[in-house]
């Protein structure tokens, strides 16, 4: 079962009274919830609780708390994807893979090889953060993942600490997984880098080599961009967590 956010203030005594329009709409008419159904919620502070509908009305869902318990389903250190922006529908996969992965933050960029434009990205922000919400929901993560404005991705690597990035890379690899994480520092950002459907640039390896960036091989197999995601991610949280 999804859980869907709330805010702390919401809660009163052993009840929590659900007033967001946006909410009260998809549980009332969209999921149609009905007294004495089973509701998972969670808020801000990252509580967990297991409830009961009580009431549903056109202003309000009045919900009763079984019980309650801090949620652990979520990353001990902070993931930050920086991924070339990709076709539509592999976007919205790769958005939707990254969320359920644990990524804390995506930052979509473009880089040389980019199949589209940035002037056709930059409205879709919005749209990705919907599936990055959705996806939270749907595997009950504890918080939910950002999606950052489009920029440049030598723009934006600039200001990053390069002991704390991954590149996976389908060559020029100097690091193994294993040998790459033993470097990483788990209390700051770890950036993970994932490029576009035609790989990146010569110029910018060349860009990552001087920047001293670990890169990274996932093995002599070849990933689609949304399933190198899947595949960076989780080789990381199997050796973290």
């Amino acid at each position: 079962m999804p859980h869907f956010f709330i805010k702390s203030a919401d809660i009163s005594d052993k009840n929590i009274i659900i007033t967001d329009k946006e909410l009260l709409k998809h549980l009332s008419l969209s999921l149609r919830i009905r007294c004495n159904e089973q509701l998972k919620l969670i808020d801000e502070n990252e509580i967990q609780y297991e409830t009961v509908v009580k009431s549903v009305s056109q202003k309000e869902i009045i919900a009763s708390i079984v019980n309650s318990y801090p949620s652990k389903r979520k990353l001990p250190y902070s993931l930050c994807l920086v991924q070339s922006v990709l076709k539509p529908d592999a976007q919205s996969l790769l958005i939707s893979n990254a969320t359920q992965c644990g990524v804390n933050i995506v930052y979509p960029v473009m880089s040389d090889n980019c199949a589209v434009s940035k002037k056709n990205v930059a409205d879709k922000v919005s749209r990705w953060q919907k599936i990055a919400d959705e996806s939270s929901k749907q595997c009950e993560r504890a918080n939910f993942a950002k999606i950052e404005n489009v920029c440049e991705l030598k723009d934006f690597m600039e200001s990053t600490d390069s002991k704390n990035v991954l590149v996976f890379a389908e060559k020029y690899a100097t690091y193994g997984i294993d040998e790459a994480l033993k470097e990483i520092d788990c209390n700051k950002d770890i950036y993970v880098l994932i490029g576009p459907e035609g790989g990146y640039s010569e110029d910018e390896f060349l860009f990552f080599k001087k920047k001293g960036y670990k890169l990274v091989s996932l093995g002599d197999l070849i990933y689609k961009a949304p399933n190198a995601v899947v595949a960076g991610i989780s080789n990381i949280n199997t050796r973290l967590l």
